[in-house]
C-alpha cells in the first residue's frame, strides 16, 4: 500500500479534491434545511470565524505564521471577498432553490474554471480535458435528475438558481487566482490569512444581520449546519482546495465538483432518504470516467 509520502504532488492534489467533493456535498442538504431560519450573512460570519480559528490553530501548530505571509495584503482581500461572496450567495440562493437544482448549477464551475484558468494563468484545456469536462457534466446532470431526461429538460432557472450562479462564478475564479497570487506561503498559512480578510469583510457587510438574529431561538438544524459547514465544508475544504490548486491545473481542480451530486446521493441515503434507482449508476459511471481521463498526465 502506497502511503501519502509515496504519492507525487499531483496525485496528492487529486486525493485532496476527492475529499473536498465529499465534504462539500453535505453542505447542500444541510444548507437547504437551515437557510429558511437565518440570514445568509448571519450564518456566514460565524462560519468564517469558527473555520478561521481552526485553520489558524493548525497554522500556528505546524508551520507558524511568519510576518512575510502578510505581504501584499490586497491578495487576501481579493480572495477573501470571492469566497465570502460565494458562501453568502449560496445560502441566499438556497432560500428559494432546492438542493438538486442548486447542485446542477454548481456543476457549471469546472467549465468556468477552465476559462478563468486560461485568462489568469494561460492554462490551456487540452482536447482530452475538454472531453472529460463534457463527460463529467453529462454524468453529473444524469445523477442530479436521477436518470430522467424529461426532468432535466423541465428544469427552469429561478431567482435562487440565478443568485447561486453568480456565487459559482466567484468560486471558479478563486481557483486560478490562488495559484497566481500565492508567493510561496504554505497552504494552511495562506488560507488562514485569506479567511481573516474574508471575516473582516463579512463583519462590515453583515454585522446588522448578526446583531438582529435571535441566536437562542434558532432551531437545532441551524447549529448543526453551522458547525458542519465551518469545520468540514469550510476549514477543511479551504485547505484542501488551496493545496490542490498549487499542484493541479484549475480545470482539473474544479472538475471534482462533478462528483458532488454522487456524494449528495450518498448523503441522502445516510440521512434516511429514498435510495435512488439503479439507472442513476450510469451517471456515476460517467463521472468516474471523466475523472479517470483527468487523472492521466498530459505530455
Amino acid at each position: 500500500m502506497i502511503g501519502w509520502t509515496g504519492l507525487t504532488a499531483p496525485q496528492r492534489g487529486h486525493v485532496a479534491m476527492l475529499a473536498f467533493s465529499a465534504l462539500v456535498a453535505g453542505s447542500f442538504s444541510l444548507g437547504a434545511m437551515a437557510a429558511p431560519h437565518i440570514s445568509p450573512a448571519a450564518l456566514t460570519v460565524p462560519r468564517f470565524a469558527l473555520a478561521g480559528a481552526l485553520v489558524g490553530a493548525a497554522a500556528f501548530a505546524t508551520t507558524g505564521v511568519p510576518r512575510q505571509a502578510f505581504r501584499a495584503p490586497w491578495r487576501y482581500v481579493l480572495l477573501g471577498a470571492l469566497l465570502a461572496a460565494y458562501f453568502v450567495l449560496m445560502f441566499e440562493g438556497l432560500k428559494t432553490a432546492a438542493a438538486v437544482p442548486a447542485a446542477a448549477v454548481f456543476t457549471l464551475t469546472p467549465l468556468m474554471a477552465a476559462g478563468f484558468g486560461w485568462i489568469v494563468l494561460r492554462q490551456v484545456t487540452t482536447a482530452r480535458m475538454a472531453l472529460a469536462l463534457t463527460i463529467g457534466a453529462l454524468g453529473a446532470v444524469w445523477v442530479i435528475f436521477r436518470g430522467d431526461p424529461a426532468a432535466a429538460l423541465r428544469m427552469e432557472i429561478g431567482r435562487g438558481e440565478a443568485i447561486y450562479f453568480v456565487g459559482c462564478i466567484a468560486h471558479a475564479l478563486y481557483a486560478p487566482l490562488v495559484r497566481k497570487l500565492n508567493r510561496g506561503e504554505p497552504p494552511v498559512v495562506f488560507t488562514f490569512v485569506m479567511m481573516l480578510a474574508g471575516f473582516a469583510l463579512l463583519c462590515v457587510y453583515g454585522w446588522r444581520d448578526v446583531m438582529a438574529t435571535d441566536w437562542i431561538a434558532l432551531p437545532a438544524i441551524v447549529w448543526i449546519c453551522l458547525v458542519y459547514v465551518a469545520v468540514a465544508a469550510s476549514a477543511m475544504t479551504f485547505v484542501l482546495l488551496q493545496y490542490a490548486t498549487l499542484s493541479l491545473p484549475s480545470a482539473k481542480v474544479m472538475a471534482y465538483t462533478y462528483l458532488v451530486p454522487s456524494w449528495v446521493l450518498l448523503w441522502e441515503i445516510a440521512l434516511g432518504r429514498p435510495v435512488p434507482p439503479a439507472i442513476v449508476l450510469g451517471g456515476v459511471g460517467l463521472t468516474v470516467l471523466a475523472l479517470l481521463l483527468l487523472l492521466k498526465d498530459e505530455h
